[in-house]
């Protein structure tokens, strides 16, 4: 490691002599809001997507790009927002992040053509950008020890959880006050939540340099790393949003592949030569990192397929409505959340190689009933068992990954936990579209049996490189 770990990897506060701040989860509740928001708006579309489309006149390309053009910009620019959060600080961030993302769904409720609703869809994603990492950050300095954990759960759990919170609540507003309530809903709660964290988040909420700046050196942004990152980041998840539909062998999908990698080998020939380079890449070299990425691709991508796998087997083989296949979603949630919950209790106890490992097999256990057996019992009964390990999953990725990083490092980490976050989500519903292509464009069920067989093979493997990869319990 390149620098020394940071004292919260042993459990001690890194600030010892003061205390812990008193509101401090009071302050966890108005983030985990936030980062909420930013999750359940990938879902939430989704199911307003077909009465979006008649109201707008959207062609399939354009629907499309309503739900990409967010997880495109939120991807894409989560390094850049995890450092602009080490030099300037979370809280400014936060609040940057939280007010843009706040008014671009003001305006996507409001839009009345296509460009509108795409472009305050990708300010929506900028302002989760810079809200997301920012807002991990803030929780690694408000919490230390064992309570740091126990935030890494709640955390993890509205990461799992949101995602079927959002056809829930997408399924409700949908049938409801109507599709533009899906993006108004975020107005009220932004607004309390910015006011909430504006009084709560202290100042000091930064992430400064632990060793003293030579004043010859002073800290600024790499625009040029920046821009080569985002485009980079975002070029895979676009390779990754439409393999589902060109291929994996296109030449379409092989070509924005091979773009992106140029893209992030540029990127880093500039981090070795830039004065003040955005990321330290060295740490993508250290075991907890590069574990701890491993996890939260892998969950992200697991949770993800199954996701898309229920709700198009129950909206399109099953014949069920948007609203009952919201309603068929909340016991996954409830699983994610208690999954998650379970770990951040469990994680000091067990470490993170064996809450993976378990985390993985109940998983993959999960995806094996609906593999094995036909039916809407099936596939909800086995989605609510893989979420159940899911949510362990998260903990024990966030755990990993962010238990060892110096406070100077935890905006650009962050970053890097979110960005893979990304990633696992457009690669899981990549994947699965082409597994179960042949179910989701006839009747047959087929696809859908072969999509869940191969997410409970995937998980099974995973389990097997958590083993033998993950760091175990620190003594």
């Amino acid at each position: 490691m390149t620098h020394a770990p940071a004292p919260a990897a042993s459990g001690h506060d890194p600030h010892p002599g003061t205390e812990p701040d008193p509101r401090r989860w009071g302050t966890l509740a108005l983030l985990g809001t936030a980062q909420l928001m930013l999750i359940v708006d990938v879902t939430v579309v989704a199911v307003a997507l077909p009465h979006v489309g008649a109201d707008l006149d959207l062609s399939r390309a354009a629907t499309t790009w309503v739900v990409s053009a967010y997880t495109l910009a939120f991807g894409g620019l989560m390094l850049l927002g995890g450092r602009v959060t080490d030099l300037v600080g979370s809280r400014p961030v936060v609040l940057t992040g939280l007010a843009l993302f706040t008014a671009a769904s003001l305006t996507a409720g409001l839009a009345g053509s296509p460009e509108l609703l795409v472009g305050s869809r990708v300010a929506q994603g900028v302002g989760a950008a810079l809200l997301s990492p920012a807002a991990l950050s803030a929780l690694l300095h408000l919490f230390h020890g064992e309570e740091r954990h126990r935030a890494l759960g709640v955390w993890s759990a509205l990461g799992g959880g949101g995602a079927a919170l959002g056809v829930l609540l997408g399924g409700i507003l949908t049938a409801g006050p109507g599709w533009p309530w899906v993006f108004f809903v975020n107005v009220p709660i932004g607004l309390v939540v910015a006011v909430g964290l504006a009084r709560r988040l202290p100042s000091g909420t930064t992430t400064a340099p632990a060793a003293p700046t030579p004043p010859t050196a002073p800290a600024r942004l790499d625009l040029l790393g920046a821009a080569l990152v985002t485009a980079a980041t975002g070029t895979a998840i676009y390779a990754l949003i439409g393999a589902g539909d060109h291929g994996w062998v296109s030449g379409r999908t092989l070509g924005l592949l091979a773009a992106a990698v140029a893209l992030y080998v540029l990127f880093g020939l500039r981090q070795r030569t830039a004065r003040s380079p955005l990321m330290d890449l060295r740490l993508l070299t250290r075991r907890p990192v590069a574990s701890g990425t491993f996890l939260i691709v892998s969950a992200t991508a697991l949770m993800v397929a199954g996701f898309f796998l229920g709700t198009f087997y129950l909206q399109h083989h099953a014949g069920r409505g948007a609203l009952a296949t919201g309603l068929f979603f909340l016991p996954v949630a409830l699983a994610t959340i208690v999954g998650a919950t379970a770990g951040g209790h469990l994680i000091q106890r067990l470490g993170a190689r064996a809450l993976a490992t378990v985390g993985f097999v109940v998983a993959g256990a999960g995806f094996a009933v609906p593999a094995l057996a036909e039916g809407t019992t099936a596939v909800v009964a086995g989605t609510t068992g893989a979420a159940l390990g899911l949510g362990v999953l998260f903990v024990a990725a966030s755990a990993t990954a962010l238990g060892h990083v110096a406070p100077h490092e935890s905006g650009i980490v962050s970053g890097i936990v979110s960005t893979f976050h990304e990633f696992g989500a457009s690669l899981g519903a990549a994947v699965i579209s082409s597994v179960a292509a042949a179910s989701i464009a006839g009747s047959t069920s087929d696809g859908f049996v072969h999509g869940f067989a191969v997410a409970a093979g995937v998980a099974g493997a995973a389990a097997l490189v958590s083993l033998a990869s993950v760091p175990g319990r620190a003594r």
